[in-house]
């Protein structure tokens, strides 16, 4: 099973879902041809009512854990409510192209 199959699967049976887009964006990144190790998740749900944004990201965190612990390197969270989905008109901005810093560049100090 992929890694984005999992991570669809495990949100969908944690939230009720009215809303859920999972987009791998390794291939801006410095790793190997169709890697899975940097996703972008869109997750709209009435679960989020009342919630904060970090404590939504905590409960996903959670969820993913053994994902997060081992094959994904990066996860960029858009959490919504409906209602802030809607007033948002259902777009989310695009992440931006990775602009380096790996370990192995010349120019990278630790």
């Amino acid at each position: 099973m992929s890694v984005a199959t999992l991570i669809e699967r495990k949100v969908s049976e944690a939230v009720p879902v009215a809303h859920l887009a999972l987009e791998n964006e390794s291939h801006k990144h410095s790793v190997p041809p169709n890697s899975e190790t940097h996703f972008k998740l869109v997750l709209v749900s009435d679960a989020f009512d009342g919630m904060l944004p970090v404590r939504r990201h905590q409960m996903l965190y959670k969820v993913l854990a053994d994902e997060l612990a081992g094959p994904v390197h990066a996860l960029a969270l858009h959490t919504y409510t409906v209602a802030e989905w809607q007033a948002k008109g259902g777009e989310v901005s695009e992440s931006p192209d990775c602009l380096g810093g790996s370990k192995h560049d010349p120019e990278f100090k630790a």
